[in-house]
């Protein structure tokens, strides 16, 4: 049996490759539930997902711990949080500084301060990042399919021309674009339910209308050319029918948006100027105002990302405290103004949303403090220049996860982390498949849901064991 704590990036890009190209043979992924399972009473119809790719660290934001100013020859263990602790709306929440925005808003939702990252072995960023979104380590015998495909395939789109799962701001051409791509897909559920990925929302709008030019005629030939090209294609000759079935829907899908007056919600330029330009902090901030819109117009999961690239946003491995507040200044306005905005419009009731990262940093600690693994880069013990200030490790024993809205409650914090180093988890962890498993609960879908593929359950959750955290839920 292969150890997976030592794959390789590259041992782990063949193999999701591998079983990216097996989805195309599966079989029908039928769904599979106990009799037994009482209903589930949803609380919410979408999920926006606002996802700080790179890992944000907890004591750097939702979960602040001593500070300490800079000051050369500092030594490192002195440093926990590198900015000061302010207050929230919720009495009993502090966040980092940098964070008003968001704590003008925090008495609308729940805070979680013990989410527990996967023990992959050596940290890899894509690794952790499939884990946290399809729920499983890599790698799998099976596509696994992605929560946003998940919740897709279960529910059904909300408004037919609208994708049902859509993805914001990750490019796929650079940096470990490979290894996002094996989770960020369907998998074996089919292209149906992938996500339409939409790398630049300035430029969404291109997404959905005809190439320049091109005459409704010729499009229309065009597309049937393409469903032609997919039945009779060599290259999934061999491909199962519900898959290429699944594919011809997908472009039946495509082809429905672009004749659509809900391709309007991608036109960025239909927004007013006012409220364009409080969400107009970068790439990100664009993409919180798309979500909303998308939203609103029928778009059952969206995901947000400030864009993983190695070394890059919060993969704050040098120069973390003023990399950090650059970061803070980009999330911090659009996040408070989404949940602003979807409470305006009678909207965030129904509406979760997810603000998580795929784990912590340490100044110190590589991985756990009783599971560490090699570390990756050199942190001085003596701080001699502003760019030590901040340096961080990867932790994956505490992180934090924000939820607004979707039945959540208000002002409420869950879990705790130590004070003082090493920062980890002293009450109420929560892990992946339990993290999933609220999401689920809060969307009606049992944790215990299951397809059949090969002729064996794929569960929803890990093995079906996830447990929702029913202290965070208003209903349970």
């Amino acid at each position: 049996m292969t150890d997976t704590r030592d794959l390789t990036r590259r041992d782990f890009l063949k193999t999701a490759s591998a079983a990216t190209l097996a989805a195309l043979v599966a079989g029908v992924p039928n769904a599979l539930l106990a009799a037994t399972e009482p209903k589930i009473t949803p609380t919410a119809d979408a999920v926006i997902v606002l996802w700080m790719a790179g890992g944000m660290a907890h004591t750097e934001t939702f979960d602040p711990k001593r500070y300490a100013a800079f000051r050369p020859g500092m030594r490192a263990s002195e440093v926990l949080s590198t900015f000061p602790a302010i207050p929230t709306a919720a009495s009993s929440i502090q966040f980092s500084q940098g964070l008003e925005k968001i704590a003008g808003v925090m008495d609308r939702g729940t805070l979680i301060r013990s989410y527990r990252a996967g023990d992959l072995g050596v940290i890899l960023h894509s690794r952790h990042q499939y884990q946290w979104h399809t729920g499983y380590a890599p790698p799998q015998t099976v596509a696994a399919p992605h929560i946003g495909a998940v919740i897709a395939k279960t529910l059904g789109p909300k408004n037919a021309a609208v994708p049902a799962f859509i993805n914001i701001g990750q490019r796929f051409d650079l940096g470990e674009g490979e290894e996002l791509k094996a989770f960020t897909t369907a998998g074996f559920l089919g292209s149906e339910f992938g996500p339409f990925d939409l790398p630049f929302p300035d430029q969404a709008v291109g997404a959905v209308r005809p190439p320049a030019g091109m005459t409704p005629s010729r499009f229309e030939n065009r597309t049937k050319f393409y469903n032609r090209l997919v039945q009779n294609s060599p290259i999934i000759r061999h491909g199962s029918d519900y898959q290429k079935e699944s594919l011809i829907r997908s472009l039946d899908n495509s082809h429905r948006l672009l004749t659509s007056p809900a391709s309007k919600a991608f036109d960025l330029t239909l927004e007013p100027k006012e409220s364009y330009d409080k969400y107009n902090t970068g790439r990100f901030g664009q993409g919180c105002l798309l979500a909303r819109r998308l939203v609103e117009s029928g778009a059952r999961y969206v995901e947000v990302t400030t864009e993983y690239i190695p070394f890059v946003n919060w993969d704050t491995h040098d120069n973390g405290n003023t990399r950090m507040a650059d970061l803070k200044r980009q999330i911090d306005g659009p996040v408070a103004q989404l949940i602003l905005d979807l409470e305006q419009r009678g909207m965030l009731d129904r509406t979760l949303i997810v603000l998580a990262s795929e784990f912590s940093r340490d100044m110190l600690t590589e991985g756990r403090p009783d599971l560490k693994v090699p570390d990756q880069v050199t942190v001085p013990e003596t701080l001699t220049e502003m760019k030590h200030y901040g340096m961080h490790r990867h932790f994956t024993d505490a992180g934090s996860v924000l939820l607004f809205g979707g039945g959540v409650k208000k002002g409420f914090v869950y879990g705790k982390t130590a004070d003082e180093r090493p920062c980890k988890i002293v009450e109420n962890p929560v892990v992946i498949e339990d993290l999933h498993a609220t999401i689920y609960r809060a969307l009606g879908i049992s944790p215990r849901l299951a397809y059949v593929i090969e002729k064996r359950p794929f569960y929803v959750t890990r093995d079906g064991l996830g447990k929702p955290v029913r202290e965070i839920l208003v209903q349970g």
